[in-house]
């Protein structure tokens, strides 16, 4: 037989306990998701808009291409909370299936849970708008793949530390368990 691998640093070996606030802490993060995807994708419009009128008059709003993909994926991140009974469990599902977990495997530091929440906003936003970019082709797809990843990283770094800060692992794994039955 093998022995037991020792945990990563930033684990606490730990037995099954029950930790409070796991499903508010989801249910949360995955509506601020929803939230700060359409947020971001709002500044991030509002941002190309800008920057648009100031450099081109308006030219690439018109054209095909990178900068198309962009701007589609930026209209898309600005619809995703009319979508919310779609995106809110999806997000909920890709969390509890990951983030979810980490404090009964006795992960309480932050980063793990930033890192983890980002690389999988970064999945569902990236791979939804890219998606909706083929319409206009493989360039337009690559930007708005590219902006997409970017908008849900940011909206995933959010509800990492908001999820964090409900659950507060560390701190429940600190508390003795005083039960006797």
């Amino acid at each position: 037989m093998s022995p037991v691998p020792d945990p990563p640093d930033y684990a606490v070996r730990t037995t099954r306990r029950k930790f409070r606030r796991i499903k508010l802490g989801l249910f949360l993060s995955s509506f601020a998701a929803c939230l700060g995807v359409t947020l971001i994708g709002l500044a991030a419009a509002f941002a190309l808009s800008l920057f648009d009128a100031l450099v081109n008059n308006g030219a690439f709003s018109a054209r095909a291409g990178f900068l198309q993909g962009v701007q589609m994926a930026t209209m898309a991140a600005m619809f995703n909370f009319i979508l919310f009974f779609i995106t809110v469990p999806a997000a909920w599902l890709a969390m509890g299936l990951s983030i979810g977990r980490f404090p009964h495997r006795g992960i309480s530091a932050r980063a793990p849970y930033l890192r983890w929440a980002a690389i999988w906003g970064a999945i569902l936003v990236g791979a939804t708008t890219g998606f909706f970019g083929l319409v206009s082709g493989p360039l337009a797809a690559l930007g708005a793949l590219l902006t997409g990843v970017m908008i849900g990283a940011l909206a995933g770094l959010i509800c990492g530390a908001l999820f964090h800060a409900i659950v507060k692992p560390a701190e429940q794994l600190r508390e003795a368990d005083i039960s006797v039955f």
